[in-house]
């Protein structure tokens, strides 16, 4: 071997070593969620037990009545859809196509939340005897919304419209609007992005919960649901809402919004729905992905999202609108499989793209002293350069860019955000770098020259450093209550449970258990994940440690960190535990 290999491998091995180190500092810290559990032995609360009413308490809820409502939210509880800005504008000219017999187009986005919209928007209409067309415009060649380029092959593969309705995009699609006001359509944008600053589009209808100050926490199907609402308020027709709640549930986990009152109370009950569905295409990708029984936000999450994506990411979002609109079952399964096949190909896109992306950070990141992370390369697909940022910004817990570059050096990023930092704000106060950028606080995209990128990372970092503390940008495990094994037990699993759906601002609970021993060595299992029987006292409890075998562990007694699930294997039921860190007693 050369000196020259010999010096780059040794190079490699001590920046390995560098992040190995930074990283198991950074994750040791634990942080209590608000006050300490402390069991008196009774439940404070006749019809919650005491560790339930805990948590609840946790996430801001008190009050016996407010818990109620909580633990089990009622569909009769959900409110006025015409609280909503420009909600009447959009039923009034819905109705007035309807009646009239106009020609609509509906015009969605390629993600979950996008492709959903789409699907209850069309099945929406459909009870109003229209027959929509719908279009989603390509990630690659057209970009995220409204364009001028997606507006003219909408209107040369469907005919022009009298009233094209926009979902999951066009808050600030000023100039698109304009173009298409100019051709006589009517426009009704069904949206939850952030609005502008200083202008809205001139359009019939501008159906956003951010301009306004109820429901700003949906998504774009929630929105769209609340549309379907305000419809059947107004004039009633054959149409069961509750019927689409399996595909409101699948946008809102999927577009990561907060589960919080409504949103809270259309997944739970979506969630219900998604193993009886009636839409086929839901149907086969159960099957496809092997779900059986209840279904969780976990299952959506990592099993039904992920292929729903796939195909907008490789192009061909038009697959998934087909998966989730055909009626035919025989149809859905191919088409199920084929959005599997689309993940497949997704994931070695992924895989590339981690590698490429470790290799760039390995020369000129240094995360001990850089705030952010900024790449990109012509190589990369840009319809996975999110998920890289998404999973590079939880391992080093920095607001990250991954940029795919054209062979022009025009550059289409992705970024995702830790706690403190929003995206949106970040992108406005370095918009001189930038061609374009919007999105969400946690979750966002640019466009942007690739002769600028240092400057966006210099500013971009200079911003976060200018908004945060250290403290604030140091990673922090926070448990929710210490509890013995004594007190995990299927009873207390089956109450733990009038907490979900988890996800964003419910997250599951966190638990610590200390002085925690092991009744026989660790299974290794593929990935370098580890199966664990674990001991306190004389209880026994299984236990998984996902990627616990890339690093060695202490020497036990252990206090570790956990969340909780139910395991049915061969028809027995058992509560597992989920191990998120461990550390040596102290």
């Amino acid at each position: 071997m050369s000196n020259q290999n010999t010096s780059a491998l040794v190079t490699a091995f001590a920046w390995v070593q560098r992040i190995q180190d930074f990283m198991r500092a950074m994750a040791s810290r634990w942080i209590l969620r608000g006050e300490p559990f402390l069991s008196s032995g009774s439940s404070e609360n006749s019809q919650f037990p005491q560790i339930l009413s805990h948590l609840v308490k946790q996430r801001g809820i008190s009050g016996e009545a407010e818990m109620e409502s909580f633990l089990k939210p009622r569909l009769r509880d959900l409110r006025d859809p015409f609280l909503i800005p420009g909600m009447e504008p959009a039923v009034q000219r819905i109705l007035q196509a309807a009646d009239e017999k106009q020609k609509v187009c509906i015009y969605g986005d390629y993600d979950v939340d996008g492709v959903s919209s789409i699907t209850l928007m069309r099945k929406i209409l459909h009870a109003y005897d229209l027959e929509p067309a719908t279009f989603i415009p390509r990630r690659g060649g057209e970009g995220y919304g409204l364009s001028l380029a997606a507006i003219e092959r909408c209107i040369q593969e469907n005919g022009k419209p009298d009233l094209l309705i926009t979902v999951d995009c066009g808050t600030v699609s000023v100039d698109e609007v304009a173009y298409l006001r100019e051709m006589n359509v009517d426009v009704v944008i069904v949206d939850h992005h952030e609005p502008s600053l200083t202008e809205q589009p001139d359009c019939v209808a501008l159906v956003n919960p951010k301009c306004g100050e109820e429901f700003t926490y949906l998504c774009a199907a929630g929105v769209v649901f609340k549309l379907g609402h305000a419809l059947l308020k107004t004039r009633t027709v054959d149409l069961d809402l509750k019927e689409l709640l399996d595909l409101v549930a699948v946008a809102t986990i999927a577009d990561i919004v907060p589960l919080v009152e409504e949103n809270r109370l259309l997944v739970r009950h979506g969630l219900k729905y998604l193993p009886k569905t009636l839409n086929p295409g839901l149907r086969a990708l159960q099957e496809v992905t092997g779900m059986n029984g209840a279904a969780t936000s976990m299952d959506v999450g990592f099993r039904i999202g992920p292929r729903i994506n796939a195909a907008g990411r490789m192009d061909c979002p038009e697959d998934a609108l087909a998966t989730l609109t055909t009626d035919c079952r025989r149809s859905a399964a191919d088409l199920a499989k084929k959005l599997d096949a689309y993940n497949r190909e997704r994931q070695a896109h992924e895989g590339l793209i981690r590698k490429e992306a470790n290799e760039q950070l390995s020369v000129n990141f240094d995360p001990e002293k850089d705030p952010v992370i900024v790449i990109g390369s012509r190589a990369w697909h840009h319809g996975v350069v999110g998920i890289v940022a998404s999973r590079l910004m939880r391992q080093y817990y920095k607001p990250t860019f991954v940029i795919a570059f054209d062979e022009n050096g025009i550059g289409k990023a992705s970024g995702r955000s830790i706690e403190g930092i929003s995206l949106v704000d970040a992108i406005r106060a370095c918009e001189d770098c930038l061609i374009s950028g919007g999105g969400h606080a946690m979750a966002a995209g640019l466009s942007i020259h690739e002769d600028r990128l240092n400057d966006f990372r210099e500013k971009f970092g200079k911003y976060v450093l200018a908004n945060t503390t250290e403290e604030e940008r140091k990673p922090r495990l926070v448990y929710d209550a210490e509890i013995p094994f004594s007190q995990l037990s299927l009873d207390f699993l089956g109450s733990y449970e009038l907490l979900h759906p988890f996800g964003n601002s419910n997250p599951q609970p966190v638990f610590v258990s200390r002085q925690v021993g092991l009744s026989r060595p660790p299974y290794h299992m593929k990935n370098n994940h580890l199966r664990l029987m674990l001991r306190q006292g004389y209880h026994e409890q299984d236990a998984v440690f996902f990627g616990g075998g890339e690093h060695e562990l202490p020497s036990p007694p252990w206090d570790i960190a956990f969340t909780i699930d139910r395991n049915t294997f061969r028809g027995k039921t058992t509560l597992q535990i989920i191990i998120q860190d461990i550390r040596a007693s102290q």
